[in-house]
């Protein structure tokens, strides 16, 4: 294989003109791909033929329209994570949530808008467990071209999509996770760009490499693509400046580790200084459970950075990475990190409206009658928001029945508050039967409903329930500032003093702290449904999850358009 430069037409495309808005359209064609992984000849799900799939480079306030035919044996959605989706609710992807699958031989056309935004975000499958192999990189570049950017203009960028690779079909992982009512098989290796790397069985060959030259930065995209881990990233002898999370500006970071939850993505730029030779890149998974927690891939994923100048074959240098449990470590990185506010961004809304205090993690439910390896006296596993265990609807998409005004396909009463107050953080929540009663959850398709330009704030309060976690819960359609985080139970008092309402970090996806608890704020302007839920994708599937609903407000440009022609049909 052939060592890769990444993009090095990097400063053809970022060429410092101002450009006119343009529709830039794409063709994803959804079918079987076959992969040998691991020493195993596998068939997947994938677009185009790819693994990643094609990258989207786009200008800020481009109309992006991407053609979706499905030519796989199975349903598919995408979902384009972090994209704002102004009056475009229609193409935000999530099943059943905005639309119906598109079933196998059919197709849809996913048509936006993509301003106000710049930096890297990421498109994915939101249907079942089927991300394993479909996403990809979307790019947004500012609309004065290289000169607008923040920053000094790197020499060149690479996309570094952080994935997870099962030797079984995805699906067939998660329907047997459903059937016994348990957690799904841990996955079998983590990807750097589709390939598991140096130290996999049967994978030396075609691990990545990126070719640098002494002197020279480079501006590393990094995407965390995996579906249920969080990852420690370092690159030997290097260092990083972070410039932004989730395509929003931050203050300059510097670091020799990124840390990254599933659906985030870190623009970091590295300089090649160090003595030229060979130098692995390396993401090990940060698992925040601990070692009492759910049994997890605890393996490592490689690439390789080699220096142009250098012929030699030796063995590259492997960084010291963050051990396995290294909270300290991933807390610093996640609560470091501070806005770039620039002349003309959103500033913090000093005034809220809607105040919701939200409990995130584990439960049980009762086992169902398709469960028929479900411990029945146990019950299954659940995962809820303040013990609503969201379950996806049959009938009809949830936007749909809103457009319509359709009854009893959802409810809009999703509780502000827990429905009991309790130690939250509590390891006894494990060990004492008398508080058994706690992880009990309830199925219900619960929404948020609030006006048009509402300013909402959420605390996120993670329980112990089964061992506390750090749970990544993305909010579509809406960045929202990082106010405070901490450990313990949220105490508002102390909390509040805290809050940062000068630069708080922007986000689309936060890592809540395991045991701890995270305050998030947002002004609902985009009218529609818009899916908040834990990126853990076995999560998800648990229940951990809700939507808000945001009425349509009272002019043109605050009103959701009825769907496109070729919207999908249940």
């Amino acid at each position: 294989m052939a060592w890769s430069t990444s993009a090095l037409l990097f400063t053809f495309i970022f060429i410092g003109f101002v450009a006119d808005a343009a529709i830039v359209e794409h063709t994803f064609r959804v079918g079987n791909l076959t992969l040998t992984r691991l020493c195993e000849e596998r068939v997947v799900t994938a677009v185009n033929g790819q693994m990643p799939g094609p990258t989207i480079d786009v200008n800020e306030g481009d109309t992006l329209v991407v053609h979706a035919i499905n030519e796989s044996p199975t349903n598919m959605t995408i979902h384009w994570h972090g994209v704002y989706q102004k009056l475009s609710a229609w193409a935000d992807g999530p099943n059943m949530v905005t639309q119906c699958p598109i079933p196998p031989g059919n197709n849809y056309t996913y048509r936006f808008n993509v301003t106000g935004q710049e930096g890297t975000l990421w498109w994915h499958a939101h249907f079942s467990l089927l991300r394993v192999t479909v996403y990809g990189a979307l790019i947004i570049r500012p609309r004065g071209g290289a000169a607008a950017l923040p920053f000094s203009p790197p020499d060149h960028e690479a996309n570094i999509i952080f994935g997870e690779w099962w030797n079984a079909n995805p699906i067939d992982v998660l329907n047997e996770a459903f059937i016994k009512g348990s957690a799904p098989n841990v996955s079998d290796a983590f990807t750097i760009n589709g390939q598991p790397g140096d130290l996999y069985n049967c994978s030396k060959k075609h691990t990545y490499k990126l070719e640098v030259v002494y002197g020279k930065t480079y501006w590393l995209r990094i995407i965390n693509a995996a579906v249920n881990c969080h990852f420690f990233f370092k690159v030997a002898g290097h260092n990083f400046t972070v410039v932004a999370v989730d395509a929003t500006y931050t203050k300059p970071y510097e670091t020799d580790v990124v840390v990254i939850a599933p659906g985030q993505t870190v623009d970091a730029l590295m300089v090649a200084n160090a003595t030229p030779g060979n130098y692995y890149m390396a993401a090990r998974p940060y698992i925040s459970a601990g070692p009492e927690g759910p049994l997890v891939d605890t393996s490592t994923t490689t690439g390789i950075v080699k220096y142009a100048s250098v012929n030699s074959s030796s063995a590259p240098v492997m960084p010291a990475l963050p051990g396995l449990y290294d909270t300290p470590t991933a807390h610093r990185f996640y609560t470091n990190l501070t806005a770039l506010v620039r002349p003309g961004d959103p500033t913090v809304p000093l005034s809220v409206d809607e105040e919701m205090f939200v409990t995130i993690g584990s439960g049980i439910v009762p086992c169902s009658p398709a469960q028929f390896l479900c411990n029945q006296t146990t019950g299954s596993a659940s995962a809820s928001m303040n013990n609503v265990s969201y379950v996806f609807p049959t009938a009809m998409p949830l936007l749909v029945a809103h457009y319509n005004n359709v009854s009893g396909v959802y409810k809009t009463d999703f509780p502000d508050n827990p429905p009991v107050l309790f130690d939250f953080t509590n390891p006894a929540l494990n060990t004492d039967p008398s508080l058994r009663p706690l992880w009990n959850t309830v199925h219900d398709i619960r929404l948020k409903k609030v006006k048009y330009n509402t300013t909402v704030e959420i605390v996120l309060q993670n329980t112990a329930i089964e061992g506390p976690e750090n749970h990544p819960i993305h909010l579509h359609s809406f960045n929202f500032f990082v106010l405070a985080q901490g450990f313990g139970n949220y105490n508002a008092t102390a909390a509040v003093s805290s809050y940062n309402l000068v630069d708080p970090q922007v986000r689309n996806t936060i890592a809540v702290p395991a045991g701890g608890w995270a305050v998030i704020r947002f002004v609902a302007n985009n009218p529609g449904i818009w899916f908040m839920h834990c990126h853990f994708d076995i999560h998800l599937a648990l229940g951990l999850g809700t939507a808000f609903v945001v009425e349509n407000g009272n002019t043109p440009d605050s009103i959701l358009p009825p769907p496109p022609p070729d919207y999908p049909t249940c």
